[in-house]
């Protein structure tokens, strides 16, 4: 299990690295002659028919709504595994997590209501501070190497999971447009036909993707966001199957395995690189200072660490939870900070929260931007500076 979870993180911290550099090439190419290339790549028209029926969309869209359903397919065979055999899988792994993620979701959401509860073009945007990302976070945490116990990350990573979970539900309750009832009757059908090849112990991979790209196409024209055709999909595959001779396959864990470098190196790097392109010479700066933008920046650097922080000494207060082995409350105010890392999953909630790209000339981009450097780089220092706790093996 250690080495399990050693490999999960060392992925994820090569991967944070990836789109830190990502992102900076990104806003390079945006504000350097490149910027016509630039946007020109991410608008090519991909086109996918078949006799009347066609999917027609610029490249981005493409990465947004197809890719990243690859990503969240992937969350959900972690989320999965961590639900039954990792550390999610009892009341005592998951109490602490569960308690910081929930104040990390709604104090953001509450600080940015607050600036923006009389603003119906706005008000939309209340997710865009709640979600952390899990690579971009587990980087910076990479840095400190060993002077952050063990414990501490697998805390920020199984906190970061269950982030991802309230994003999923956030995503599938506020963020779903018009409903076509029949392509949502036919993915009831396929998500049915999927449990059935589950329950028959049906362990080819290559059926279930197949089954799961229909899904993907139906859960698209319902009106439902595409991307949660990933996480119902990682629900349904297998985790463990008795084959011959007794041996125990896991599909749900090959396929994560094949997948996670793809995801890690290919996929979030690329969503990284279309979404993080800001135009900052068609800003102008002093509109940081309106609502949204602030609602989203002081979401992200102050909503999340009073939430993560204050709700985990709560839990730990009133013994609903125990502090990680080896860690001191310094450390774990540093996590809280960190967890203000939005950037992709915020970028892609800002997405679906405003599908005009220009509503707010592309501040409410920066300030997704501004918010994570100023969690990364300050949840950083405090953890670089903060002290070891005495007469512990920190791994």
């Amino acid at each position: 299990m250690k080495i399990l979870v050693s490999s999960f993180i060392k992925k994820e911290t090569s991967a944070g690295l990836i789109l830190i550099f990502i992102t900076i090439l990104a806003l390079v190419f945006r504000n350097s002659p490149l910027s016509q290339f630039y946007y020109d790549f991410l608008h090519i028209t991909v086109n996918f028919s078949v006799n009347d029926f066609q999917i027609q969309k610029p490249l981005y869209l493409w990465i947004n709504d197809g890719l990243m359903a690859l990503f969240f397919l992937v969350i959900g065979l972690e989320v999965k595994r961590e639900l039954l055999i990792g550390h999610l899988s009892s009341w005592q792994k998951v109490s602490l997590p569960t308690f910081a993620a929930i104040g990390g979701m709604a104090i953001p959401a509450l600080i940015y209501l607050l600036f923006n509860y009389d603003n119906p073009e706005s008000i939309n945007g209340w997710a865009i501070p709640t979600a952390t990302d899990i690579a971009f976070s587990l980087g910076i945490l990479s840095l400190l190497g060993t002077r952050i116990p063990l414990s501490l990350k697998i805390f920020l990573m199984a906190l970061a999971i269950i982030d991802d979970i309230g994003a999923v539900l956030v995503i599938a309750i506020f963020y779903t447009s018009n409903l076509s009832l029949e392509s949502l009757y036919i993915s009831v059908f396929i998500i049915s036909l999927l449990i059935v090849m589950n329950r028959l112990g049906i362990t080819l991979i290559s059926l279930y993707i197949i089954v799961g790209i229909f899904l993907w196409i139906t859960v698209l024209k319902s009106g439902v966001h595409a991307t949660l055709a990933g996480i119902i999909l990682a629900f349904t595959i297998p985790m463990n199957v008795k084959g011959e001779k007794g041996k125990i396959r896991s599909p749900a864990k090959h396929l994560k395995v094949n997948l996670h470098y793809w995801v890690a190196f290919f996929i979030l790097p690329l969503f990284a690189f279309a979404n993080a392109g800001v135009d900052l010479r068609e800003i102008d700066f002093e509109k940081l200072s309106h609502d949204v933008p602030m609602g989203i920046i002081l979401g992200l650097f102050i909503g999340k660490q009073l939430g993560v922080f204050l709700f985990t000494y709560l839990a730990v207060k009133f013994n609903f939870a125990k502090l990680p082995k080896c860690t001191t409350w310094t450390q774990i105010y540093g996590i809280a900070v960190l967890t203000g890392i939005g950037f992709t999953m915020s970028l892609f909630i800002n997405s679906l929260a405003f599908t005009d790209d220009t509503m707010f000339e592309y501040t409410d981009r920066l300030a997704i931007l501004i918010g994570s450097c100023l969690s990364g780089i300050f949840g950083y220092l405090i953890l670089r500076f903060a002290k070891k706790r005495k007469a512990c093996n920190i791994n």
